[in-house]
């Protein structure tokens, strides 16, 4: 019996380190993705809460749900994930909620450009088609470019986009068409 313990543990460490390789060969594809020109939709990172507060104001931080010290590590983190991959420069365009601000200014990877047709709409349904409408033609207007672009914004949006539901801080890479539509969708967790 104990025979078999030991080949049943051995190929458990197989599998764990098959799946750690697995998983920096995929963080290695999407950063290669990246530096061709794909897209990258990062959600916020860490922001401790639910929805927004009643008081909500898009210009006032204080209103709103914020990322917490773990969120603020989490976006450098993810920035130093993106400089270590080769990606020290890209075009990032935000929401213009607080949370999201903060993420993309963490990135540290280029100047942040508040984008409205990023922002959530979560708790505001009659936005939702206009925001998506409006981030449509913004795709669709996008150049190629030597810099990657990073899209800051909410799991509303990039699900409507992907049908892939992130979690904080979770990014989906998608290649960019030539009339703005996204495909191609691969997760990307920032671990590796």
């Amino acid at each position: 019996m104990k025979r078999y313990a030991n080949i049943g543990c051995q190929w458990l460490v197989l599998i764990i380190a098959w799946g750690m390789c697995t998983t920096a060969a995929a963080s290695g594809a999407a950063a290669d993705r990246l530096k061709a020109g794909d897209v990258l939709l990062l959600r916020h990172a860490i922001a401790p809460g639910f929805g927004d507060p009643a008081e909500f104001r898009v210009d006032d931080c204080s209103t709103q749900r914020n990322l917490s010290e773990e969120g603020r590590q989490q976006a450098r983190s993810i920035g130093a994930w993106l400089r270590a991959h080769g990606i020290d420069r890209a075009r990032v365009h935000s929401s213009q909620w607080c949370r999201c601000l903060e993420t993309a200014e963490l990135l540290d990877v280029g100047e942040v450009a508040p984008l409205p047709a990023l922002n959530s709409f979560f708790q505001r349904p009659a936005d939702r088609e206009p925001n998506l409408a409006a981030l449509r033609a913004f795709l669709a207007g996008q150049q190629a470019s030597a810099e990657p672009l990073v899209l800051v914004t909410h799991q509303v949006t990039i699900t409507a986009l992907t049908d892939i539901i992130p979690g904080s801080g979770e990014g989906v890479v998608a290649t960019l068409g030539e009339s703005g539509e996204l495909r191609d969708f691969a997760r990307l967790g920032f671990s590796d």
